[in-house]
């Protein structure tokens, strides 16, 4: 399995490729990324290193950049194990709503780690969960125990199980780099678990000062 520091080295391209793309939902391959790249078979190699991590998202001739791609590059490092755990995440359910999660939560392996969505709620009551997303140490044998107990595995569902990928030393810090690597709405419990826990980690991520904004004005309304 390649280092950190070497899965860095192959994506750096990807990496300053989505740095200068300009902040936008959706890109278009041909007038956003062509420009940028040189050339369309460039723009697709830039885009399919970033895919490889869980930074990119294409679809024909169209893409989106997960914001965690326009973190610093030593945040990004940071990030690797975070990224690479979503990116291979396993998702299941069984009647889709709050019964599965109640049931994971009352039947996880000792060595399980619950993050995002439902521990980000847990230390900042920020934001309403949505999914369960869970470090386990044999996805298999956990899937497995899911399906015996008639759940399913596909796309829609509330559970989700990442691959624990070491000893989780600083669950606060852990549950933060897994905020940024979402991207999406998690940048804002990101944001929401800074500014209550941040003297608890070293690692400080880059945000957008609207977003920090809202998530101060949200929690002064909500305290």
């Amino acid at each position: 399995m390649p280092t950190i520091r070497e899965i860095m080295s192959t994506a750096e391209s990807g990496i300053r490729f989505a740095s200068k793309l300009a902040p936008k939902i959706s890109y278009s391959v041909k007038d956003d990324a062509v420009p940028i790249a040189g050339s369309i078979s460039t723009a697709y190699r830039r885009l399919n290193l970033l895919e490889n991590l869980g930074l990119a998202t294409v679809y024909r001739s169209q893409f989106q950049i997960n914001r965690a791609a326009r973190q610093p590059m030593h945040i990004l490092e940071k990030l690797i194990p975070s990224l690479i755990a979503l990116k291979n995440a396993r998702r299941f359910g069984r009647r889709y709503h709050i019964s599965d999660i109640n049931f994971v939560k009352n039947n996880l392996p000792d060595e399980s780690f619950i993050t995002l969505d439902y521990r980000a709620w847990d230390v900042t009551k920020f934001q309403t969960p949505l999914d369960l997303y869970v470090y386990v140490t044999d996805i298999e044998k956990t899937a497995k125990f899911l399906k015996n107990n008639d759940f399913s595995e596909g796309t829609k569902g509330h559970i989700v199980l990442l691959q624990k990928h070491s000893d989780i030393k600083n669950d606060i810090e852990q549950v933060y780099l897994d905020c940024i690597a979402k991207g999406g709405r998690s940048i804002l419990d990101a944001i929401a678990i800074e500014l209550k826990y941040g003297e608890q980690f070293d690692i400080k991520g880059r945000f957008n000062i609207q977003d920090i904004l809202k998530v101060q004005d949200d929690m002064q309304t909500t305290s």
